[in-house]
């Protein structure tokens, strides 16, 4: 059983994962900080893996990859960071997520060698339908990577066996169209589409996007198994890349997210 399955297996509640880029505001502190994250609560972590053009992102988001690349993050840094972070923690899944073309400048195979080594444990490529994919998620599950796929609320149902089909892990739901950051989840709207995802998938399913609040995450908890924060976290580095204590202020807001889960 992959750590994925073991956490959510073992969960009597549903899951926060929380989103950070690697190398923001800088490789050292950005290290600190995902080391950081399971004792506040985190209980999967996604590490966006900085690019020069984030077509999904918002501007939160999208300004933690250019700070990242400007302090020298790169794919090969991203990975140090997740063996770095493994030499102490052996069960957090750590899941990487960006997009298809640095991936393609490494090589689909060496990539997917590299990060089961480093101890990652799924990938999610925005940019990468299951048209196009048959590559990279057959080198990821020969290395036994999780391949985490995207639903949307455009995602019409007769597409949905589709994307499902060879995911696992567990199923990213995009609570709201258009960028990360963009705007507010509303449960109520998610809702019908979920209970439709749920006929196709025994999948764990996380609802991501306009998750900005302890109050948000725990009315989206009701209605999936897990509930990701990314921009808002984002948006505390930045507002305290500059201070002394920016890896506390960091674990008090994942903290407060946790606890309003049950944790």
């Amino acid at each position: 059983m992959s750590r994925i399955a073991q956490t959510f297996a073992a969960l009597k509640r549903p899951a926060l994962i929380t989103f950070i880029t690697a190398g923001d505001p800088d490789a050292a502190r950005s290290l600190e900080i995902l080391k950081s994250l399971p004792a506040a609560g985190a209980d999967i972590i996604e590490l966006g893996m900085p690019f020069t053009d984030p077509m999904a992102d918002g501007p939160v988001i999208q300004a933690a990859g250019l700070r990242a690349l400007d302090a020298g993050a790169n794919m090969q840094q991203t990975l140090k960071m997740v063996q770095q972070f493994r030499a102490g923690n052996s069960t957090t899944p750590i899941v990487l997520m960006g997009y298809a073309n640095p991936i393609l400048q490494y090589g689909n195979d060496k990539f997917c060698v590299d990060a089961a080594k480093a101890g990652v444990d799924g990938l999610i490529i925005v940019d990468l339908p299951p048209e196009e994919s048959e590559t990279l998620e057959s080198a990821a599950k020969k290395n036994g990577l999780d391949f985490i796929r995207l639903l949307t609320p455009t995602t019409k149902d007769d597409r949905i066996p589709t994307v499902v089909r060879n995911a696992s892990g567990f199923l990213y739901y995009v609570s709201v169209t258009g960028i990360t950051g963009a705007a507010k989840a509303d449960p109520e709207s998610i809702r019908p589409h979920i209970e439709q995802i749920r006929k196709h998938t025994k999948l764990p399913i996380a609802i991501g996007f306009g998750i900005k609040t302890p109050e948000d995450a725990k009315n989206l908890a009701k209605i999936g198994n897990a509930v990701v924060v990314g921009s808002s976290i984002v948006q505390t580095i930045a507002e305290n890349q500059k201070g002394k204590d920016i890896q506390a202020i960091v674990t008090k807001q994942i903290s407060g997210l946790s606890k309003a889960l049950g944790a």
